[in-house]
């Protein structure tokens, strides 16, 4: 451990490691408060007795469970990165300019100050983070050469920055290449021609290296949330060109003749407009988690929406710009699954169209159960897999070393205390320790500080002990039981606390002090782990609770009570889950259904089209529901997201149907027409969206893992409800048909 420890203070930002070498020790042997005063014993010492060491690592109401686990067995070394100044001024010059701008006390010499220093904090901070990740590769290289010895695992906040911005990268990479060789494929695959492989794929190429450099121009960080960015766009920008191929397709069938001047012309014409309210709806989709509480949420929502709209331009150009240069070829598929499966779904609600309904309502009624059990509890350490280092570390300080996620609850003093006067009379007349402490001291004039009411403080530190989900509790209770051990196990009054407070050397002060009390002594804090491995864990009801008890079983005014840390920081990041997820989902839908008003000019024929894109999303998050997966920063997305990309298909299929229509004013041929022409471009981008989607499933970080699977079964369930349901409801319901673009010339 000494080996390991010199090595790790050779890195030049390590300021101190702190384990059970340098630990201050006190009964190893007894030490009185004149010898603590002289020297602090550790373990290094030479007159120190280690069986002696040993048994006070096990019990001492401060290492035990801290420092060393209960067999003894495991035992943590926390390295002490040096802080940075520089990141801090910058870091709090930003927040107080930040604060005046939001009070509207901004003055313009400060406005222009505030660009300077955001600008400086962004530039520092991204260095910073660059350092600190070169420094956990340091201490990763020496922990490696160690574990020959030990199993040994690293944790922390700073490791698991690091390791996240890592899975980004890795995710970048991986999802952009899989999802590209997939795409290669099965472009290759179902149109068997070198250009139907190279021209999509330089649309979809040029879009994401658009994006690529965009982000980098403007400094605009990649999120663990919006590291997919690439595959969806990929697949987006695919399925504006399968649209534009399939069509290209149609013509060059129905008119052979045709040069490919005019068959380019005809198919960018026939698909400017729907193409155009697709990559709209699509925008509107991401736009929506803009409403989000959640900053990386809507960081992707903008970087998504900018990215379809490039992507959009990108296909009407440099798609006809190149095959405009080619010869026509006529295509042929060889095994037409895309034709069965869509004259299938026709065949299907013709002879069962009431129970095609009766199987959606079902679907319905359902999913609203599934998505009434829908929670946001959700562990943190269940958004990595098993085999990660984050995982193994939270599990091994959970289990050995006293919980993991911290909360800290801070009790103030009474505020009537402060509108009495304070007594700083001598505590004893004519008494040399007296004159030696120099009056009562903070004994005499704190809240806290004081025999009386550091019964309350053991009380509150007791409940809190007691509580089935907390690991590790420290507070001045801890400090004041080792100070009975200083006072030969006799309980500590006023006096001995004031000599105590003011003899002691500044190392035992900074370690059991200055942690749980104030310097004025009129607040006490009380630190406690939680134990992140707990399937039962309910953070919310747990902060509730603690709250409530401390008012009602402790006398304590609610302005008294304040609940900090980890803990409340991510509790309240789940419940902004709900409101976000209301929020974009209800910002979607709205905008969309005005978009379809537009677009369709009947309310009837928007309605008609909304519902199977609802009910696609809407399955989704109740399967969710009934099967108890909680939302997630990266789940609550898939609603919104599954409506904005499902309804491209919905309205390529109504355009076709009001232009199908007017033939004849046959309900049932203008569907089974429609099936066999654009069902084919359906069911081509449904099949890209899915898989790609699910491509995803490659990533460490198991919310985008689920994001990818359920926004792919999501795609599914649209396709199959934009071909049964949405055929069926305008068979069924028969709106007016509205031609809304002209109609192509046959």
């Amino acid at each position: 451990m000494r080996r390991l420890r010199d090595s790790l203070l050779q890195i030049e930002r390590v300021a101190s490691v702190a384990s059970i070498l340098d630990a201050p020790l006190i009964d190893s042997p007894r030490v009185s408060l004149n010898e603590l005063q002289d020297r602090v014993r550790t373990l290094e010492d030479p007159d120190t007795d280690p069986e002696l060491a040993r048994r006070e690592f096990l019990t001492s109401p401060l290492y035990r469970n801290l420092l060393l686990s209960p067999d003894g067995k495991t035992t943590a070394l926390q390295i002490v990165f040096r802080r940075d100044e520089t990141y801090h001024s910058l870091l709090n010059r930003r927040n107080v300019l930040r604060e005046k701008r939001l009070s509207g006390e901004l003055a313009p010499e400060e406005a222009r100050e505030l660009a300077r220093v955001s600008a400086e904090f962004k530039d520092y901070s991204s260095a910073s983070m660059d350092r600190e990740r070169v420094d956990i590769a340091r201490v990763r290289s020496i922990l490696d050469r160690h574990r020959n010895r030990a199993g040994i695992h690293l944790g922390g906040v700073p490791m698991i920055v690091a390791d996240m911005i890592e899975f980004i990268r890795r995710d970048l990479v991986s999802f952009g290449v899989g999802v590209l060789a997939f795409l290669v494929s099965m472009l290759a695959i179902i149109f068997r021609k070198p250009r139907w492989v190279v021209l999509p794929m330089l649309c979809c190429a040029a879009a994401v290296i658009f994006m690529f450099g965009y982000l980098g121009l403007v400094q605009w960080r990649v999120t663990v949330v919006s590291s997919n960015f690439t595959s969806l766009l990929l697949i987006i920008t695919l399925s504006l060109t399968v649209h534009l191929i399939v069509r290209y397709h149609e013509l060059q069938a129905e008119r052979p003749d045709a040069d490919q001047h005019t068959l380019v012309l005809e198919t960018v014409r026939s698909k400017a407009l729907p193409s155009l309210y697709t990559a709209l709806t699509t925008i509107v989709a991401f736009a929506s988690l803009l409403v989000s509480d959640i900053r990386p949420v809507i960081d992707f929502g903008w970087i998504m929406a900018i990215g379809i709209g490039v992507a959009f331009a990108l296909s009407f150009v440099l798609f006809p710009a190149g095959l405009v240069l080619l010869r026509p070829v006529r295509f042929t598929p060889r095994l037409d699954l895309a034709g069965a499966l869509t004259r299938g779904c026709a065949s299907w609600i013709d002879r069962h169209g009431t129970l095609t309904l009766g199987i959606f309502a079902a679907l319905a009624v359902l999913s609203a159960i599934g998505i009434s059990r829908l929670t946001v509890e959700n562990r943190f350490i269940d958004h990595f897999k098993e085999s990660t280092e984050i995982y193994q570390g939270m599990v091994l300080i959970d289990r050995q070393l006293g919980g993991t996620i911290p909360l800290d609850v801070i009790v103030d003093a009474d505020p009537e205390f402060f509108a009495e006067p304070v007594d700083e009379s001598p505590l004893f007349d004519d008494d040399p320790w007296e004159e030696e402490s120099g009056g009562a001291g903070l004994s005499g004039t704190s809240y806290w500080y004081n025999a009386f009411r550091l019964e309350k403080v053991g009380a509150i530190h007791a409940y809190l002990d007691q509580l089935p989900e907390s690991g590790k509790v420290l507070s001045m209770t801890t400090t004041m039981a080792l100070m009975e051990q200083l006072n030969d196990d006799k309980p500590v009054d006023n006096f001995t606390l004031s000599v105590i407070h003011k003899k002691l050397p500044p190392q035992i002060e900074e370690a059991l002090f200055d942690p749980y009390l104030a310097k004025d002594g009129n607040q006490v804090r009380f630190t406690l782990r939680v134990f992140e491995t707990d399937p039962g864990l309910r953070r919310n009801a747990l902060l509730k609770k603690v709250r409530r008890d401390l008012v009602e079983q402790f006398d304590l005014a609610e302005e008294q009570v304040h609940l900090s840390g980890m803990l409340v920081l991510y509790n309240n990041v789940l419940r902004s889950l709900y409101r976000s997820q209301v929020l974009t989902i209800g910002a979607v839908f709205l905008a969309i259904m005005a978009m379809f008003i537009v677009l369709f000019r009947s309310l009837r024929l928007a309605v008609i089209a909304i519902i199977p894109n609802l009910i696609a999303a809407g399955m989704v998050l109740g399967l969710m529901g009934w099967l108890n997966i909680p939302l997630d920063i990266m789940t609550i997305t898939i609603a919104a997201i599954t409506i904005g990309i499902a309804v491209d298909d919905t309205i390529h299929y109504v355009h076709r149907f009001t232009v199908e229509i007017t033939e004849d004013q046959d309900y049932l041929a203008a569907v089974r027409r429609c099936h066999a022409s654009v069902g084919r471009a359906m069911y081509y981008t449904s099949v890209t969206v899915i898989m790609g989607f699910s491509i995803l499933a490659l990533s460490n970080f198991v919310p985008t893992i689920y994001f990818g699977l359920f926004t792919g079964l999501a795609m599914a369930v649209a396709m199959i409800a934009n071909l049964t349901l949405l055929a069926l409801l305008l068979m069924r319901i028969r709106p007016p048909a509205v031609c809304w673009l002209r109609r192509p010339e046959r």
